[in-house]
């Protein structure tokens, strides 16, 4: 097997907490950790200035190249919301073991809260914009899943042990904070 099938991506909207769960479940597991949002950053400059002189397009190529680089590192990878939204990234997760992070509109209200993020920049409200792009979203995240855990209740080290326990192949209780969602169309074909 090779380090490329090694990766563990983490998938969802933003504000789920991808990063925070991500860099934590790496330094657990004592694998490297790869953010593909750092990455256009390193390369790009802020994402936000990428948006306002070159358009969402030279963003959406400039995190396709981040999104190679970081499969291509294994260990814990953590895209950005909308990097699945590219048929070249989502056959390229296929290899991989793809955990999606959710989180209730409520509490993501907090975390988004004088956000520079571009997509919710605009005159109306930031939660209604976010709540559809992630229904919008939602499907691909939803097809592309080995396993789903909430962010929205609890502290996030929760989630964070049930990640690594997943990962390790243990079983983990869920709990309040970490409930590990539905068999997804993945795993149902892996059990079939």
């Amino acid at each position: 097997m090779t380090s490329h099938s090694d990766a563990v991506v983490l998938i969802g909207p933003m504000g789920a907490g991808k990063t925070s769960i991500g860099k934590k479940a790496a330094r657990a597991l004592g694998v490297r950790f790869f953010d593909t949002d750092a990455a256009v950053v390193r390369d790009h400059g802020p994402i936000e200035q990428l948006f306002v002189e070159h358009g969402e397009a030279r963003f959406r190529a400039a995190e396709r190249a981040a999104v190679s680089e970081g499969l291509a590192t294994g260990g814990i990878v953590s895209l950005g919301g909308g990097a699945v939204m590219d048929p070249d990234t989502r056959a390229e997760l296929a290899g991989h073991r793809v955990v999606l992070l959710t989180v209730s509109p409520r509490v993501v209200a907090g975390r988004v809260r004088d956000s520079n993020r571009p997509l919710l920049q605009g005159g109306d409200d930031a939660i209604e914009r976010w709540t559809a792009i992630f229904e919008e979203r939602r499907p691909v995240y939803e097809e592309l899943a080995d396993v789903t855990f909430d962010t929205s209740t609890g502290p996030l080290q929760d989630v964070v042990d049930a990640l690594v326990a997943w990962v390790r192949g243990q079983t983990a209780e869920p709990t309040d904070s970490a409930r590990p969602g539905d068999i997804s169309p993945r795993e149902k074909e892996q059990t079939a």
